[in-house]
């Protein structure tokens, strides 16, 4: 029996947390079923001052059901999102689910020719996208689909402030929204005949639900085929393993087109019968806001919000006290920002670990459980496999490695899904030997925790030496004036490559390049500290605030 084989990680589990749990619902439906028979009346969205309640909710996804099919949208379609996080999104879902249909996310962020891809390549057949959008890249995209002599999927638009009548311009901008000239979403499902449902559908655990399209950061985005039992099975997960408490107001700071808000927002939401509270994208000061006058109790997003937080001027422990229970997954985590984060606001930002292809986590700190670090590397234990996840490393020739050595994470379970949409040579790849291959590299200590050491890819080779950027980002965020980092390898025509950081720093900091040198050489091996500093007012990021390394190369 490998080391990984005996389940070790297990015994860090609470009190009560089953290892091979029941899942309690086959998909999203029942459990949004299940919260509107359980609490119609009660808040199922909040959106600054807007309310929406589970019965509301299931009226307006019932008409949206019924537009989609009158625009010819049947069961097994897809029907793509291009919305930032407003309520709309949440009805929309409901609404393809209902239809029988498969939703694709797509980022606002995305261009003309980033958003043809994804809509060429999943054959879309309908399209709901922010009105302020419509003009400016939509039209762009249908005319191309047109020109390759393709059908254009449908379009619905909708205004982001629709259903709140309190304008925001740290969130809006001074800006008003344009009218769009396609067929209003919200419109259309008022004049859906009163009284009209969409036909029953039957969704099993195997049906697809979303295609959710990776970010791109290792090759041409792939649609994960995210099935509706991964979906039901992950919300399950957060709900049980971060001890969600039924009723319990949920942020939702990550963005709801990614994995992460899908299931650790909107899923959990429903699981737990739990108000979303939406803040159309995040910005600190709103969030701050919304957290105290909902009194928020859980959420999950990138450690770049915890770090504006951190930082914010207006922040206090009053802002943030009833947020008790927070993770934050995505990208690696700095000790010293958990230590700073716990000193300012009382709060453990506990970590968690997954992919799109896992629909959000497979590795999470227990609840209440200070995750440990590695006295060699530095490096925040990223959390255990969650129940139901199995995982393990293994070496470049696939074989499973000892506790304390360091290779490739391989993960499966019921959260992992079955492969990707049309490519079946990527599926081949990262799906082979009954695992699923992360691309990340990390080690399991004995006790059972996971380190992450960072993508494969990211790796830098310094005269031969092997340097992972997390860790010289690690030692970065200790530095005092520091509020972000990112090391990157670039060519030295001496050593191969060599370690460069960039930096943002905190507001009234000061720090030269001299300075953030020696630090790091006073706490890491001579080849490891950065030779280059490049300082940077905003370091660029993904819409979910995972630094982007592949930028600044």
């Amino acid at each position: 029996m490998n080391a990984y084989e005996s389940f070790p990680w297990r015994t860090l589990y609470d009190t009560g947390i089953q290892a091979n749990p029941q899942q309690d619902y086959a998909n999203g439906l029942d459990m949004f079923a299940a919260a509107l028979a359980r609490a119609p009346h009660e808040s199922a969205l909040l959106y600054f001052d807007g309310r929406l309640d589970w019965q509301a909710l299931d009226a307006w996804s019932d008409r949206i059901a019924c537009v989609l099919i009158d625009e010819g949208v049947q069961r097994g379609d897809r029907v793509a999102l291009y919305l930032q996080n407003v309520p709309q999104f949440v009805m929309a879902l409901l609404g393809i689910w209902k239809a029988g249909a498969v939703m694709v996310p797509v980022n606002p962020m995305k261009r003309a020719r980033e958003l043809k891809l994804l809509l060429d390549d999943s054959q879309t057949r309908a399209l709901i996208c922010d009105a302020a959008l419509e003009g400016d890249v939509v039209r762009e995209v249908l005319a191309g689909i047109e020109a390759d002599g393709n059908a254009a999927p449908r379009v619905l638009s909708t205004r982001a402030r629709a259903l709140q009548t309190r304008d925001d311009p740290r969130v809006f901008g001074a800006h008003g929204e344009e009218s769009g000239e396609a067929r209003d979403l919200l419109q259309a499902a008022q004049s859906v005949q009163k009284g009209r449902k969409p036909p029953p559908v039957t969704l099993a655990a195997s049906d697809p639900a979303m295609l959710v399209y990776t970010s791109g950061t290792s090759g041409r985005p792939k649609g994960a085929i995210c099935t509706h039992g991964n979906f039901a099975f992950n919300a399950q997960t957060y709900r049980d393993f971060c001890g969600l408490r039924e009723g319990g107001p949920i942020l939702g700071v990550a963005p709801l087109f990614h994995i992460t808000g899908l299931v650790g927002h909107i899923g959990a939401a429903w699981i737990a019968r739990a108000p979303l509270i939406l803040t159309h994208r995040f910005d600190p000061a709103a969030t701050l806001d919304a957290v105290e006058e909902h009194r928020a109790e859980f959420t999950i997003g990138a450690i770049t919000v915890f770090i504006a937080l951190l930082h914010h001027a207006d922040a206090t422990r009053e802002n943030l006290a009833t947020l008790t229970k927070i993770y934050s997954g995505g990208a690696p985590i700095a000790p010293s920002v958990v230590e700073a984060f716990r000193a300012k606001f009382g709060h453990v930002i506990h970590g968690a670990y997954g992919l799109t292809e896992t629909n959000s986590p497979t590795h999470m700190v227990p609840l209440g459980k200070m995750a440990p670090v590695d006295p060699r590397s530095g490096a925040l234990a990223m959390g255990v496999p969650v129940p139901g996840a199995e995982a393990a490393i293994v070496g470049d020739d696939g074989q499973v490695l000892a506790a304390g050595e360091t290779g490739e994470i391989v993960c499966r379970g019921p959260m992992v899904v079955p492969g990707y949409w049309n490519n079946a040579a990527e599926t081949a790849h990262a799906f082979r030997g009954g695992w699923f291959h992360t691309g990340d590299v990390g080690f399991m200590d004995e006790a059972g925790w996971f380190y992450l050491v960072d993508r494969k890819k990211d790796m830098i080779n310094a005269a031969g030496f092997k340097v992972w950027p997390r860790e010289v980002e690690d030692v970065l965020y200790g530095h005092p004036a520091v509020r972000e980092a990112a090391v990157v390898g670039v060519p030295d025509p001496y050593r191969g490559e060599t370690v460069k950081a960039v930096v943002s720093l905190r507001a009234g900091a000061v720090a030269d390049a001299a300075e953030l040198i020696a630090f790091c050489k006073a706490r890491m091996a001579a080849y490891k500290y950065p030779r280059i500093v490049e300082f940077r007012d905003e370091l660029p990021k993904t819409a979910t605030g995972k630094i982007l390394r592949r930028e600044l190369r």
